[in-house]
């Protein structure tokens, strides 16, 4: 990644910092392969290229470019943008016509393997023209035109952030097509395409620690950029992030005209230093000359390590790891040496003494187990006292895996299905399940936790239905009495359910065959036309994977409905087990998550429920809209057409006028985390 912060204007060195009065320059190169792409005029992505044509090789293409990490404020005001590329290949000097765009969202997804992923994306309003000369020498750098029309549309959007990344798109100017192309390298590194963007802003900027960072030593210089109208700033520093954002008077340090303040170190805030293993937080807000007009700044952190050993690789926890593994960590602040301690009992290793010093931090424990789950522990020693670390876990491989919901899950379902994959040695498993994470972990067979013992090929359990917005934690033990390591423990894992309903969130489906009573197909739950000649839909795909695994608004997979309104109308409907009473913990809204194409025909969306009471969407081009758009329906709707919200049996999705089918278009829809949610809590 070629990312570089440069201040220009007038710079001034103070404390090894820079302090600048008139704006900041941000540079942010192509980091990945896949961030530098080509659509073909069939719509293929090409994914792959080394070089970038613009814009025509073998015929007329897109070129879609993906910036991260764009280090540039909400509502910055842009002074110059472009974009740089390095001449990969001389070409005909004939004249290149191009647009340059950007995608029109707060933060860009990156490109994917779909056809028209480029092209479909909404664009800014704002585009710029650029016809590049032309590019005789090999490794020239060359520049486009001024983007910044297009720069500010994207930044001045809700939900833009410093660190977000952009999306630009180059097409052929349609009004005055090229002659010839020209060729730029592409990939990531030294010659990847660049984007430079100067800008200025009325609130603080480029902080130093920089925000998130962490920061080795007990006192700190904060420096800052000044916002560009600031005559003084408003200094807040704190432990507590709470006290900051709310500007607390405890927080507050002090108005000052300089741009960088100390702390930690004698005669300033927090005389005593600052404590290592803490976050400490910090923001700006820039003072106008008339001593009232206020530009409040982002809330800022970073982190003094802590005394104790870190950031341990494998991480906490971390499964399927490699039985040749060598371990390591990062060293407690001020550590001189590390006592390792290692084995395959939690107890054991937290209670170890006595280990033998070392330097180096990393530790190989020789060639481990499959299956075993084994524990370490790391001392740190600063030459004057030594910090007694964590206790440490990881699994190697061949042990019981995959669990679903995966641990750490949130907005699970009430009533989910738990699965795992069995461990390499497996006969049974016994299931422990509950709401206390370390009951589940040190309960046994006589504890209320366990919930039974199964067979290899039985690799799920169903607890009923949870509560609302509750953590639960599970683990699965496995034996095989043939084998002399038996019995192996398993993770405890976890997951938190959500605090709506879960109509359909689309990730319990499967590929497996029909026969196998695991099978869970999209299309055998969600009943399409495929057997009704009145009816134009077809769910999911003709081959595995069934569900759509790339375009999805949450989780892993979202459900294609391809509609061809020829024959009147298209629907899909499903039969609901649980939730069926939408009147629990007083739901009052049903939400979908649905996104079009562009090519679509302009069908109506609908929903219904029992098959007669219908909500329509009140866009008519809904069909065509290319990004996910949430479709909130109030319940009384349905309420209002005779529909009993307490037992509610079917819900369907459709294009088209149900009641009055008219032959209509044909295209593909995307469905994704159907919820029903209550009014949301009262604000105190």
């Amino acid at each position: 990644m070629c990312r570089k912060m440069i201040l220009f204007v007038l710079v001034l060195a103070l404390a090894c910092t820079n302090v600048v009065f008139g704006g900041m320059v941000v540079e942010v190169g192509i980091i990945s392969g896949n961030d530098a792409v080509e659509e073909e005029p069939t719509g293929n992505m090409y994914m792959t290229s080394s070089d970038l044509e613009f814009l025509d090789d073998g015929g007329v293409q897109t070129i879609g470019l993906r910036f991260v990490n764009v280090g540039v404020p909400n509502g910055a005001k842009v002074i110059d943008a472009y974009i740089v590329f390095t001449v990969d290949e001389t070409e005909s000097p004939e004249a290149v016509n191009a647009i340059i765009e950007g995608e029109l969202i707060p933060d860009a997804p990156t490109f994917v393997a779909i056809d028209y992923n480029v092209t479909e994306r909404t664009r800014t309003t704002a585009q710029v023209a650029w016809n590049p000369p032309d590019w005789p020498t090999v490794g020239e750098k060359q520049q486009t035109s001024d983007i910044s029309a297009v720069i500010i549309e994207i930044i001045n959007q809700d939900g833009w952030a410093s660190g977000n990344a952009l999306a630009i798109i180059i097409s052929d100017d349609p009004d005055n097509p090229s002659k010839s192309h020209r060729t730029a390298a592409s990939g990531s590194g030294a010659l990847a395409p660049l984007l430079h963007i100067e800008f200025t802003t009325k609130r603080a900027i480029a902080p130093d620690p920089a925000d998130g960072a962490m920061y080795p030593d007990t006192w700190v210089n904060l420096v800052w950029v000044a916002g560009e109208t600031a005559t003084s700033h408003d200094v807040y520093f704190s432990d507590n992030f709470d006290d900051v954002d709310a500007r607390a008077e405890s927080a507050f340090q002090g108005n000052q005209g300089g741009t960088s303040f100390i702390v930690g170190f004698p005669g300033f805030p927090y005389p005593d230093g600052l404590v290592p293993g803490t976050t400490y937080y910090w923001c700006i807000d820039e003072i106008e000359a008339d001593g009232t007009t206020k530009h409040e700044g982002k809330v800022w952190s970073f982190t003094v390590p802590p005394k104790t050993a870190y950031g341990s690789d494998p991480a906490d926890g971390a499964e399927s790891v490699e039985p040749d593994v060598k371990l390591s960590w990062t060293a407690g602040f001020g550590t001189v040496l590390h006592y390792v301690y290692f084995g395959e009992n939690f107890d054991d290793v937290n209670n170890a003494t006595g280990g033998v010093p070392m330097g180096l931090m990393t530790y190989t424990p020789g060639t481990l187990k499959l299956a075993k789950t084994y524990y370490w522990r790391v001392d740190e020693f600063d030459a004057v006292s030594t910090y007694k670390g964590d206790v440490w876990s990881f699994t190697i491989q061949g042990a019981v895996g995959s669990p679903d919901p995966s641990n750490g899950a949130v907005d699970v379902k009430h009533t989910p299905i738990i699965t795992w994959s069995p461990g390499v040695f497996a006969a049974s498993h016994q299931v422990y399940f509950g709401a206390d994470e370390d009951a589940v972990k040190n309960a046994d067979t006589g504890s209320p936790e366990y919930k039974g013992t199964g067979d290899l090929g039985s690799q799920s359990y169903e607890p009923g239905k949870l509560e609302w917005n509750a953590t639960y934690y599970w683990r699965i033990d496995e034996a095989n009495n043939v084998n002399p390591d038996s019995p192996w423990t398993g993770n405890v894992w976890s997951f938190t359910t959500a605090n709506f309903l879960v109509v359909d969130d689309f990730e319990s489906y499967n590929d497996l065959d029909p026969a196998d009573p695991e099978s869970n197909r999209i299309f055998n739950v969600w009943i399409d036309g495929y057997d009704n000649p009145t009816n134009g839909s077809l769910v999911g795909y003709d081959n595995p994977p069934f569900a759509e695994q790339t375009i999805v608004h949450g989780g892993n997979q979202s459900m294609p409905l391809y509609y061809d309104n020829s024959v009147g109308y298209s629907e899909a409907t499903l039969t609901l087990t649980y939730p069926r009473d939408w009147t629990e913990k007083g739901v009052n809204t049903l939400t979908i998550w649905f996104r079009g194409n562009s090519d679509n025909a302009a069908e109506t969306l609908y929903v219904a429920l029992y098959g007669n009471a219908i909500v329509t969407n009140d866009n008519p081009d809904a069909a065509q809209i290319t990004t996910w758009t949430q479709w909130n329906i109030d319940l009384q709707a349905f309420a209002d057409q005779g529909v009993n919200l307490a037992n509610v049996n079917t819900i369907a999705l459709g294009l088209g006028n149900r009641n009055n089918p008219v032959a209509g278009g044909s295209g593909t829809m995307y469905f994704d985390d159907i919820r029903l949610y209550p009014p949301p809590e009262p604000t105190p």
